[in-house]
């Protein structure tokens, strides 16, 4: 790959996408945009707004009157919260109960959506990595954890144990994939790492310090950690490959997601070819 482009002009016409998130240091995602945008000439700009939670409300409803905002991603810790000041949900994201990408139209109406989760399959299924019967240890039910176990389920996986730190918030979410997905076993529970043929981490632990979600030596499976470090990878990911154990971190993931809300934003579906460009981008 060439050497990235020179910044483009902003300009008044130029349309705006925002990520929103408390904090935002670690967003890659608006690099992986703005990459995107200045090398294939498109006129628009992404960039991350630190909204803490008691603000959310006021942003959302000034963003409604940004003419030039053409929507805006979301982040922890919004990413349940920012239902309450949306027009309307997809039925994926109604499904999941939680948004991480709205589309803003020309009169000012907010559309929420999620692609945490098909973003994630996908990422798996360009990693040549199957779902199908397979036997998944979730650990984490928040906002993208929720994606992310509706989206294991319905690309049939057989067995989804969700740990979590609030067991009943895992127990919740199990019982609405259980009842979305009848066909596959749905439960919550202590982390069973030994039975696992995947582990797929939906915390944020493991993006600073060394601490892991799990203890590794029982690992058998392969890890997807959504946890991402500049460098990329994170403790779990780089115990896992000590052991011989396939590994993808959260970067691969971020890009993956990265890559389906720019299909819906920019209406140009199959941009599956750009995740080298956008891995390259975001490890910048």
């Amino acid at each position: 790959m060439t050497d990235s482009p020179a910044p483009k002009q902003i300009t008044g016409k130029t349309k705006i996408m925002f990520i929103l998130g408390d904090p935002v240091a670690h967003i890659r995602g608006t690099a992986l945009f703005n990459e995107h945008f200045a090398r294939n000439g498109i006129d628009a700009a992404s960039s991350p707004l630190q909204v803490a939670p008691a603000d959310l409300g006021t942003i959302v409803g000034a963003i409604r009157k940004m003419r030039n905002v053409a929507g805006f991603g979301v982040t922890l810790p919004h990413k349940i919260e920012v239902l309450r000041h949306l027009d309307a949900t997809t039925e994926r994201a109604a499904q999941v109960g939680a948004v991480n990408f709205v589309r803003r139209s020309a009169d000012g109406q907010l559309t929420g959506d999620n692609v945490d989760g098909i973003g994630f399959v996908a990422g798996l299924a360009r990693n040549g990595i199957a779902v199908k019967g397979q036997r998944v240890l979730q650990i984490g039910a928040g906002g993208a954890g929720r994606a992310i176990a509706f989206a294991l389920a319905e690309a049939g996986a057989g067995e989804i144990l969700i740990a979590n730190r609030s067991l009943e918030k895992a127990r919740l979410l199990a019982e609405a994939v259980q009842a979305a997905f009848p066909r596959c076993r749905c439960a919550a529970g202590p982390a069973d790492v030994a039975r696992a043929d995947l582990v797929v981490n939906c915390t944020s632990v493991g993006m600073t310090g060394e601490e892991m979600p799990i203890d590794p030596a029982t690992l058998r499976a392969t890890v997807i950690d959504l946890a991402y470090s500049a460098r990329g990878d994170t403790p779990l990911v780089r115990a896992a490959r000590a052991q011989g154990l396939r590994a993808i971190d959260g970067i691969d993931v971020l890009v993956h997601q990265a890559i389906a809300s720019l299909e819906i934003w920019l209406q140009r579906p199959a941009l599956g070819e750009l995740a080298p460009e956008l891995r390259k981008a975001a490890l910048a």
